[in-house]
């Protein structure tokens, strides 16, 4: 099939409403699908607590929300601390309520930062 033939059958199949076009079109929206809901797969449960830049894993056995807190309110930025790593915090709206605390994270780490999609304690 010449380049030509290949580029008009293409344009038929997915510009017109013929059952091969249909059909490929519900392969390709479900495939989308999938895929996404892959990448959603990939995130991931931790444990740790949330601390601040710059206490970083100090708080390691005490959390000590009250530094913490004021170290916030002051401009640090929290940060997520597990297995002794620190992480610096992808949107610290999601972690505002959890300073000083012990929490699980739900998401995925990528190099130094956090990915949060859900924080519980």
């Amino acid at each position: 099939m010449r380049k030509a033939e290949h580029l008009e059958y293409i344009q038929e199949v997915f510009l017109t409403n013929s059952e091969e076009g249909t059909a490929l079109k519900r392969l390709a929206a479900f495939t989308l699908g999938l895929s996404m809901f892959a990448f959603t797969a990939l995130a991931a449960e931790y444990k740790g607590y949330i601390s601040d830049e710059k206490c970083g894993a100090k708080h390691a056995k005490d959390h000590n929300a009250k530094c913490v807190e004021g170290c916030v309110k002051g401009g640090a930025a929290p940060v997520f601390v597990t297995n002794g790593k620190v992480y610096k915090v992808d949107d610290a709206d999601k972690v505002k309520d959890h300073l000083g605390h012990d929490v699980t994270i739900t998401g995925d780490i990528n190099g130094d930062t956090i990915h949060i999609e859900s924080v519980s304690m």
